[in-house]
């Protein structure tokens, strides 16, 4: 199962959201792709209500139960990389991963940032992006309330702008051909990443690309099955009293990069 962008600690995470996701869904591994712990926002005013500690807490008794947990850190949990190798309740720490998948496919496990021109070329950038962001969510949490009011299921006014947006679009698809670079560079067959907030599966020539999506706008996970296939889950959009079928997960092999210190394999 992989989780990214949850951004614990802004205010616009959806925290309950996931909880519920976690409780109808687990695997034997689970690799939280960066940024979820929002570092940045927490650094400008503190805001940690007891949802975003129930994520904490679900998921370090997943990691008590034997759930193998890699948490790849991001740029807004950047603080994590100084911890790369370290065991935190059981869930270990990395800055990239490889992912072996149940039909023999190596997956490069990275956040993303470090292809992202603005977050490491013009960090001031970055940060007003993150103002900006900030604000589209006011906008989002405004639009929520009135389609709950009158019954209506949850829609990402932000995540639907960003994909109409031209330049938006450009800079999710020239993003998507670097990580299909940098995985042809790693020399695996694809790569499983998060950061821009945009779900996806698709192919690249020879080379598979994975967006984790976020909790923020989508609420979105990818998750694999027993043949190796991968699945986008939106579980902002399934009602809560539908019933729930779990996917079908399997247990599989990580080696930590760049310490190459394998992981051990679940039971």
């Amino acid at each position: 199962m992989f989780i990214s962008d949850v951004h614990l600690g802004s205010k616009a995470a959806k925290a309950e959201f996931l909880i519920d996701f976690l409780r109808h869904h687990d695997a034997d591994i689970i690799f939280l792709v960066g940024d979820i712990v929002d570092g940045w926002r927490l650094r400008r005013s503190w805001h940690w209500p007891q949802a975003h500690n129930d994520v904490v807490q679900k998921l370090l008794r997943k990691a008590r139960k034997g759930t193998s947990i890699t948490y790849i850190a991001g740029n807004h949990d950047e603080f994590a990389r100084q911890f790369q190798g370290v065991h935190f309740g059981g869930i270990v720490v990395a800055d990239r991963a490889i992912h072996e998948t149940a039909d023999g496919r190596r997956m490069l496990v990275i956040h993303g940032d470090q292809f992202d021109t603005v977050v490491h070329n013009a960090r001031w950038l970055a940060y007003f992006g993150d103002y900006a962001y900030d604000a589209a969510m006011v906008i989002n949490r405004a639009i929520s309330r009135f389609r709950h009011l009158f019954g209506m299921p949850y829609w990402s006014f932000s995540s639907w702008a960003k994909v109409k947006v031209k330049k938006a679009v450009n800079f999710i698809g020239s993003f998507q051909q670097v990580l299909a670079e940098e995985a042809r560079r790693s020399q695996v067959d694809g790569v499983i990443c998060g950061h821009i907030h945009h779900a996806a599966i698709e192919d690249f020539d020879d080379v598979r690309y994975v967006n984790t999506g976020d909790w923020v706008e989508s609420c979105t996970a990818v998750v694999e099955h027993f043949d190796g296939r991968f699945e986008i889950l939106h579980w902002a959009h399934v009602m809560p009293e539908t019933p729930q079928v779990e996917p079908a997960l399997v247990p599989v092999a990580i080696d930590m990069l760049p310490q190459k210190a394998r992981a051990a394999e679940a039971a």
